[in-house]
């Protein structure tokens, strides 16, 4: 059973910072890919960030790659989204998703993603 709780977002001026946090409280991360994704409104849904939790691999998006940074505590069994020098363009609402089965090259693809989050929102006010 995945269930996947998102926190950490908020209200912050532009050039803040933000962490976002996922867990899984029906277990662990152990063999998922855990990807962070974001929605604003009238928008597509955006992939921005995945990390392969066994293999530890970071992957990101071109838009926030050097702002943001995807990171796990294996020990809280805690997924990050550590959000730098924000933008108001960043802002959106935020999705932890999770699967055990994707291949590298889907991690940014959220269809192939089987579990998500109710998502946090984040603010970037200018």
């Amino acid at each position: 059973q995945v269930q996947l709780v998102e926190s950490g977002g908020g209200t912050v001026q532009a050039g803040g910072s933000l962490r976002l946090s996922c867990t899984n409280s029906g277990g662990s991360f152990s063999g998922y890919w855990v990807g962070w994704f974001r929605q604003a409104p009238g928008k597509e849904r955006e992939f921005v960030a995945a990390i392969r939790w066994n293999a530890g691999h970071a992957y990101h998006a071109d838009s926030v790659k050097g702002r943001f940074t995807v990171s796990k505590d294996s020990a809280k069994k805690m997924v990050y989204l550590q959000m730098n020098g924000l933008k108001p363009e960043d802002t959106a609402v935020y999705y932890c998703a999770a699967d055990r089965s994707l291949i590298l090259s889907s991690y940014h693809i959220g269809a192939q993603y089987d579990w998500w989050g109710q998502g946090t929102q984040v603010t970037v006010s200018s």
